[in-house]
Parts: C-alpha cells; sequence; structure tokens
C-alpha cells in the first residue's frame, strides 16, 4: 500500500540573532546604535528544530507524536500543514488536510464566528455549498451557539478551540492534523474530541496526532513517533513508548522519610513521618511480582488528640490514570486518636495491578469537619512485574495486555449438546 504521508531527510534551522553588548554601556546593548554600527556587533546562531528526520504514515493510521518541550513536535505539523517550509528535505503528502495547530489558528479577529466558521473552511479547502449543508452540525458540536454571531476577539481561549476543532473535523479530510486539541478545554469537550477523532479514524482518515496527554494518546493511537532534540528517537507501539516516555521521568523511590517533624508534610494537628512500599515478605520494595501482594503504609504523629483521623492512598498508573482510591474504613476510624505515633497499611492483594509503574499520593483528613490535613502527590513509586509464570491474569499467553488493572478472574464455561440445543430452541429457551 502506498504511504499517505512520507518524510525524507527533512530538517528546519532557525536563526536567532544575538546582540553583542557595548563597551560602554554594556546593560542597554547597542539597540541605539545606527543599524551601520549595529552590523559588527550583531551575529546570528543556528538552532535546529529538526534533524534528518524520516518516515511514512499508511493510510489509516493514527499515529501520536510524542516529545519534551522544544523536541520538534510542533515544527513538524507546521511543515506538514504547509504553515513553514522546510529548510531541507521532502515531504509528499496524499489527499485533503485538515489541521489544527494553534488555538485561532485562521481565524480573524474582527469577523464573527459565523465568518469565521466559512472563512476557516474555504483556508481549510471546504467548498461554501459543504460548508452551508454542515454549519449547524459545526456550530453544535462547538456548543457556543449563543456567541456565533459574536466577533472572536472576544472569544475566551477554549471557544476558540471548541470553534477551530469543530470546523477541521467536520471538513472530512483523508488527513487530519492536531496539535495538542487537549490542552485547552473542560473535560466534556476533551470527550467529544476523542470520540469525533475516533469517528474520522472509523471512516479511514490517518491522524497526526500531539498531545502531552499519554491518556487519550494511548486510547486514539496504534503507533507512536518519539521526538528528542529534533531527530526521532524511536518509532513503535504507542502504549510502550508512552511508558517508556513517562517512565524516563519517574524514579522508582520505594520509602520516604521525614526525620524533621518541622519539615514534615502536615499541619499543627498531624504529620506525615514515613511512607513505605512493601513486598508479601514484609521487606520494603520497589518492585513487586504481578502474582503477589503489595502493602503500602504510613507513619504519622497526630499532635492534637480528639480528631478522627482517616489515612488513604490514592493510585495512578505511570500515564497518570487514577486507577483507585483506598480509604481506612475500618471501626477506629471513627474514633478520635489519641497524641502518638501510628503506622496505616493497606494490602492490595495480587494480581489486582497491571504491569508498569504505580504511583502513590498519602493523604490523611477528617470527615467531620471535612479537612485534608496531609495532601502529598507521588509520595513512593513502586513497578509491577509481570514475569510470564503461571498463576497470572495472563495465562499461556506471552502477548502485550492492554489495560489499567488484570484481575485473575474465575471463568465458568457450560457445555451443551447441539441435540440439546435444538431442543431448547425449539421450546423457546434460550
Amino acid at each position: 500500500m502506498k504511504p499517505i504521508i512520507t518524510v525524507q531527510s527533512l530538517s528546519k534551522e532557525y536563526k536567532i540573532g544575538v546582540l553583542q553588548p557595548t563597551r560602554e554601556s554594556p546593560a542597554r546593548g547597542t539597540r541605539f546604535l545606527p543599524r551601520w554600527q549595529n552590523r559588527d556587533r550583531f551575529h546570528f546562531e543556528s538552532i535546529w528544530a529538526l534533524k534528518d528526520v524520516s518516515f511514512e504514515i499508511a493510510p489509516g493510521e493514527v499515529v501520536g507524536i510524542i516529545g519534551r518541550n522544544g523536541a520538534g513536535k510542533s515544527t513538524l505539523l507546521k511543515i506538514l500543514s504547509r504553515v513553514t517550509e522546510p529548510t531541507t528535505g521532502r515531504i509528499e503528502l496524499y489527499g485533503r488536510i485538515g489541521s489544527l495547530l494553534e488555538v485561532g489558528t485562521g481565524f480573524h479577529p474582527e469577523l464573527t464566528g459565523r465568518e469565521n466558521v466559512f472563512l476557516n473552511g474555504a483556508i481549510l479547502g471546504m467548498p461554501r455549498a459543504e460548508i452551508q449543508r454542515k454549519f449547524d452540525e459545526i456550530v453544535a458540536f462547538s456548543g457556543i451557539e449563543k456567541f456565533i454571531d459574536t466577533p472572536v476577539k472576544w472569544y475566551s481561549s477554549g471557544m476558540y478551540l471548541r470553534l477551530a476543532f469543530s470546523v477541521s473535523a467536520h471538513l472530512e479530510p483523508e488527513i487530519l492534523i492536531l496539535d495538542e486539541v487537549l490542552a485547552v478545554g473542560d473535560a466534556d469537550f476533551q470527550y467529544k474530541c476523542l470520540k469525533k477523532m475516533e469517528e474520522i479514524r472509523k471512516k479511514g482518515a490517518t491522524i497526526l496526532f500531539v498531545s502531552h496527554s499519554m491518556e487519550a494518546m494511548t486510547r486514539l493511537c496504534r503507533r507512536a513517533i518519539l521526538f528528542s532534540d529534533g531527530a526521532i528517537a524511536d518509532d513503535g507501539s504507542a502504549e510502550e513508548l508512552a511508558k517508556s516516555y513517562l517512565g524516563s521521568f519517574l524514579q522508582l523511590e520505594s520509602e520516604r522519610v521525614w526525620a524533621d517533624l518541622n519539615n514534615a508534610p502536615g499541619n499543627e494537628i498531624v504529620r506525615l513521618r514515613a511512607v513505605r512500599v512493601r513486598a508479601m515478605q514484609g521487606a520494603v520494595s520497589e518492585t513487586i511480582d504481578i502474582r503477589e501482594p503489595v502493602g503500602v503504609e504510613m507513619e504519622y504523629d497526630v499532635l492534637i488528640p480528639g480528631y478522627a483521623l482517616t489515612p488513604n492512598f490514592h493510585f495512578f498508573n505511570e500515564q497518570r490514570t487514577y486507577l483507585f482510591v483506598s480509604v481506612d474504613n475500618g471501626m477506629e476510624r471513627s474514633l478520635p486518636k489519641t497524641a502518638g505515633r501510628y503506622t496505616s497499611t493497606v494490602w492490595v492483594p495480587g494480581n489486582f495491578f497491571a504491569e508498569g509503574i504505580v504511583l502513590v499520593n498519602a493523604a490523611i483528613s477528617t470527615f467531620d469537619p471535612e479537612m485534608v490535613h496531609v495532601n502529598e502527590s507521588d509520595v513512593v513509586t513502586f513497578k509491577v512485574i509481570d514475569t510470564l509464570d503461571v498463576g497470572t491474569a495472563r495465562g499461556d499467553y506471552q502477548g502485550h495486555l492492554p489495560g489499567v488493572v488484570r484481575p485473575k478472574l474465575e471463568w465458568t464455561t457450560e457445555y451443551r449438546s447441539r441435540s440439546q440445543s435444538a431442543q431448547r430452541l425449539e421450546a423457546g429457551i434460550v
């Protein structure tokens, strides 16, 4: 199958001017000197936003572009969208392109939302008759019907994004290029964006998607390209690259201790002294066998008696997906605590977490009155390892298993002979 996007040895150079200070006035520089005097003190530095980038994308692929800020992601999308030209290299695109690179791209601030829908649609190659046919659908999706005849210069960034994304998505392009469309907007609109992109994907469109949300990336994309310093660092499974990319920021830390009470998290009522991850045998450990239970404990000092303090842990995976919260619901939870040191531990059963890195937030609260006394984010982290041995949810399967949890559940299978099935069908029993 012929690629719909081909990128060959693509590079982009930017030149940045650097003004050298004068001897007489180093703080002020030379900005007040005539141009001919400035020339000797002004020089350029080259920055390569992209360096020898090559890849191919097949029709219908949904590809995530990931990397740190300044890695070259947005520059790549601008070149593919023909907003800027490459310094060297070649790109080949086959099909109508819809792109959303920055909030309000293609909008004229003095025109109304209605006028900008037609203007933006025309810029993206949409015939006027098609825009008219889809206008109501575009506006309804954006959710800004009340403001459609208001000049967009009065729009918030969220309103800009809603309308711009709606126009781009309803263009029905063969290639859809999106840069951080989930960075602005509320959770409801983000969900609508993801559903719309999935709908476009199912129709066979090719999507290039830049986002710092690894949860959205892995939900939408099967393939990802990781950029680093303007070059391709890796190209492969979106889920695996997301894990390795996020893992590069995370350092496993199975124990945190605050020796100095004054610097410990908390307030005048209670202070956190330690949080630890324990393996089944009780040892502090940063790696946990997927089959075995894992304990997370916290030590805390109650400084003022009389409060019914409730410890709780919040668990996240490496994509920052909220897995669950565990609150101490024992009988003693509702009883006021006396002053002193306490150790509270929760045990999560084996075959519950999926393999990967788990981040833990530690908190201590009261419910009457409702108040959070301690809330320490990413206090400890640990890695769950699937050894591919017997006794796990994967059974004999050795391939990749998706999902944020991996419980080993009981299955039952009932056999019914063909003759019995026919008899039950004839009797009207399913």
